[in-house]
């Protein structure tokens, strides 16, 4: 009688879900086939997003998530074309799959439904998410951040479909940004990147907030090497996937490079300064006599329109001075910078921010640029898993290490290329294995896993099977040990139906005494 009233009341959300996203789309200039897309998400979302939830534990609600995906249309889309082959619109995508135009709110896109829900959260973000303070990694990071959470976004619609969990890692649109932001997912709180991405006004800054939780949670050296690597990595895939930006950063390096030659040499350099602060306070002044005179505001008002391009042409004299004391703003601003770098402190730490930003712009000169991608991201794995021990001996309850043990299963299958799962790379072997031995013990201890032998590795080595298969619920897996001649196998089953039959290796002359299950009996993993 409950499942019954369970469907009924499913079945009047989706149609709840449907009328409202039906009522916005009424409103928009969507072409059909759009609308249908757009329909078609909601229903298969719908469907999958149970599975979603149960695999990946940490996750918006269904109803949070569908919400926000028919927020995005409302607010953020005024136009969505669906591309078809040889259309003018395929002319303008060229060999892309789709176009955004933020400030236009429109969309350009080939009939796929996961790049459409790609290109609606991709429309629907801030460019910038941390204050500018934090000069060169503002953009980057802030693109690290935005893209990960595109992908997640996708991935209910991507990965599930209602009856099982496929992963095709060519279908994810960076498995770098991937991985990075699924880590950060998981140490920090689905939540907490949410408000960080929805961040507009930069009441908090996010980025000392991040530092400040990952400090207090898993300590001061995790945080800096957490931060440290965070950073660098952006800027590496920023390079491989943004190639227009080398150009700029060759630039900005050769002229932070000079200002750190300066700075070598103090007494210049303060003279550099006072000519700057004159330099600057001169052009306040000349922007004061020009706002101030109606006769040098129109001469100005001339002299620029000369120059500029047809678009660009300022509109009025009114618009000019508007323009004008906004950059007064600005001049003033850096005029106190000016100021600040004379006191002996901020001399200091100035110094100190050219030289971690030289440290950014110099990775533009690495010739395997994808080499040191993936070197980096094993160096945040490790960290990573180190803070996940943490995050387990800290679980006092059977609920909590039954969420971890699905959590850390998702992180076991995460591609971390075309080609290897996360727990498939031979660098990070060491370290998964001392998690998860960490976590099927503390699941011993509290109950609700079996031991199947007294020996650490043995049990680990069995036990380990049940992180490498994507069935959606591990309480229903059943394992079977069986022996054929001197080869030991495990066999998994979920819900009755066969799964796998592995061999166990790294078993040597391993003797029935040291098991503490029988074998061929099938016999379920979790009480």
């Amino acid at each position: 009688m409950q499942k019954k009233k369970e469907k009924f009341l499913d079945k009047i959300v989706k149609k709840d879900y449907n009328n409202e996203l039906e009522t916005i789309l009424e409103k928009k200039a969507f072409d059909e086939s759009a609308k249908n897309l757009l329909l078609n998400i909601v229903y298969k979302i719908e469907a999958s997003y149970k599975d979603y939830e149960k695999v990946k534990t940490h996750v918006a609600s269904k109803e949070e998530y569908i919400q926000h995906f028919i927020k995005m249309i409302k607010e953020n889309c005024e136009s969505i074309n669906i591309c078809k082959i040889n259309s003018k619109e395929s002319d303008i995508l060229g060999d892309k799959t789709f176009l955004v135009d933020k400030e236009s709110k429109r969309i350009i896109c080939y009939p796929i439904e996961r790049k459409l829900l790609y290109c609606i959260a991709k429309i629907s973000k801030h460019d910038e998410i941390i204050k500018e303070k934090h000069q060169i990694i503002c953009k980057t990071l802030s693109n690290l951040i935005n893209i990960g959470n595109n992908i997640e976004t996708v991935e209910p619609l991507r990965d599930f479909n209602g009856y099982s969990w496929t992963t095709i890692p060519r279908e994810i649109e960076s498995i770098s940004y991937n991985i990075i932001y699924q880590n950060l997912r998981i140490l920090m709180g689905h939540d907490f990147l949410e408000k960080w991405i929805d961040n507009k006004q930069f009441i908090i800054d996010y980025i000392e907030l991040f530092k400040s939780k990952l400090e207090e949670k898993y300590g001061v050296r995790n945080q800096k090497e957490i931060i440290k690597t965070l950073e660098k990595l952006s800027v590496l895939l920023e390079l491989k996937y943004n190639p227009k930006e080398i150009e700029t950063y060759q630039k900005n390096k050769k002229e932070t490079k000079e200002q750190l030659d300066r700075i070598e040499d103090k007494e210049k350099f303060i003279e550099a300064i006072t000519k700057q602060k004159r330099d600057l306070a001169e052009e306040i002044k000349r922007i004061d006599e020009t706002t101030n005179n109606k006769d040098l505001l129109q001469n100005e008002y001339i002299k620029r329109n000369e120059k500029l391009p047809l678009k660009k042409k300022i509109f009025s004299v009114r618009i000019l001075s508007k323009l004008m004391h906004e950059e007064r703003e600005q001049k003033i601003k850096e005029l106190e910078k000016l100021n600040e770098l004379l006191n002996p402190k901020k001399f200091v730490a100035y110094k100190k921010e050219m030289e971690e930003r030289y440290g950014y712009l110099k990775l533009v000169d690495i010739k395997d640029i994808d080499k040191e991608i993936e070197e980096a991201i094993i160096k945040l794995q490790k960290v990573f898993l180190r803070c996940y021990k943490t995050k387990i001996k800290q679980v006092e309850n059977k609920t909590e290490i039954l969420e971890d043990i699905y959590e850390f299963r998702y992180y076991h299958l995460l591609p971390f290329n075309e080609n290897n799962n996360i727990y498939e790379v031979k660098a990070l072997e060491k370290d998964i294995k001392e998690v998860r031995q960490l976590l099927i013990k503390k699941a011993q201890e509290l109950k609700i896993m079996i031991i199947t032998s007294k020996n650490e590795d043995i049990d680990d080595e069995i036990l380990k099977q049940i992180f490498n298969i994507r069935a959606i619920s591990l309480e229903e897996i059943y394992i079977k040990l069986t022996k054929e001649k001197d080869v030991f196998y495990v066999q998994l089953f979920d819900e009755d139906a066969f799964e796998e039959k592995i061999e166990l290796t790294n078993f040597g002359n391993l003797n029935k005494k040291d098991l503490e299950i029988k074998l061929n009996k099938k016999i379920k993993v979790f009480n």
